[in-house]
């Protein structure tokens, strides 16, 4: 028995080392200190939103969102949100939630992502599972790429219905943010001020979507891609906008050959900052 113990131990040992010498991924919050995942999942508790913002591809962000979705759910009665369901697909997500349909049916019906069964369906099923409301917030992509074509004025050509699946028009829109001015840096030769534009639309409107759907004594969860809240800016500028006072905190998601310590670029995109190894493994 004793020999066991001892071998036990030596193998904790071990193990433990590892994971601090080659971690794959450590948490910090805006100035850059490293945050245990409980002390995060202890301020989280507090707040009425949370933006999650994802690396789409990295599975780090993904196995956390459930994780943090998981342990959220113990204490908060949750509303859950995704950029990665866009709004005129409600209906046929609804059928999903309560049973009505299969996903097979899901599947066909409505604009899943490629990634979708294996990074987002935990979470929708999550939902199911707990009798959760999940809600679709993006403005359909057809809309998003006729603002990024022919800019805002081409929505007021919309039929009523059609403008039921977005924010409300017009939207505030200020191009000096500098997330959105950062766009144009970033692509160059193929960004042009319709593409931040279309960018503030979804924004806008997963935003409306947000506030909409949220409820007294509740935590909504938003998953997004990182860029859609980093900085404070983009959706969280929208939800501020329409309620100064909302409890929203952000999270966002980084790659770092080493994730030791924050790069200075890194600091202040978000309240609590998950830093990944950037040789980790890819979903899609």
């Amino acid at each position: 028995m004793k020999k066991i113990l001892i071998i036990l131990t030596i193998q904790l040992f071990i193990l433990t080392a590892f994971s601090q010498n080659k971690p794959a991924y450590i948490i910090y919050n805006a100035k850059g200190k490293k945050v245990s995942y409980k002390k995060m999942i202890k301020t989280l508790s507090d707040k009425e939103i949370i933006l999650f913002g994802e690396i789409h591809n990295n599975p780090i962000s993904h196995w956390l969102q459930y994780e943090v979705t998981a342990d959220l759910n113990k204490s908060r009665q949750l509303i859950l949100g995704a950029e990665m369901l866009e709004a005129d697909n409600q209906n046929v997500l609804d059928a999903f939630l309560k049973d009505d349909i299969k996903y097979k049916e899901l599947d066909s019906l409505a604009r899943l992502w490629p990634n979708y069964k294996t990074d987002y369906a935990p979470l929708v099923n999550f939902a199911k599972d707990n009798k959760l409301a999940f809600i679709a917030t993006n403005i359909p992509r057809k809309f998003a790429n006729l603002v990024y074509k022919r800019g805002f004025e081409a929505l007021d050509t919309l039929s009523t219905e059609e403008k039921k699946w977005m924010a409300p028009l017009p939207i505030l829109f200020d191009s000096e943010l500098p997330t959105y001015k950062n766009i144009l840096k970033m692509m160059g030769d193929h960004g042009s001020p319709k593409l931040v534009k279309a960018q503030a639309m979804k924004d806008a409107t997963m935003a409306y979507f947000i506030l909409k759907n949220y409820k007294d004594n509740h935590l909504f969860i938003h998953f997004n891609g990182a860029y859609h809240s980093d900085s404070y800016e983009g959706i969280q500028w929208y939800l501020k906008k329409e309620k100064e006072n909302i409890k929203c905190t952000t999270i966002s998601t980084v790659s770092q050959e080493n994730v030791k310590k924050l790069l200075p670029e890194h600091l202040k995109k978000a309240d609590f900052i998950i830093c990944v190894v950037e040789t980790m493994t890819k979903t899609h």
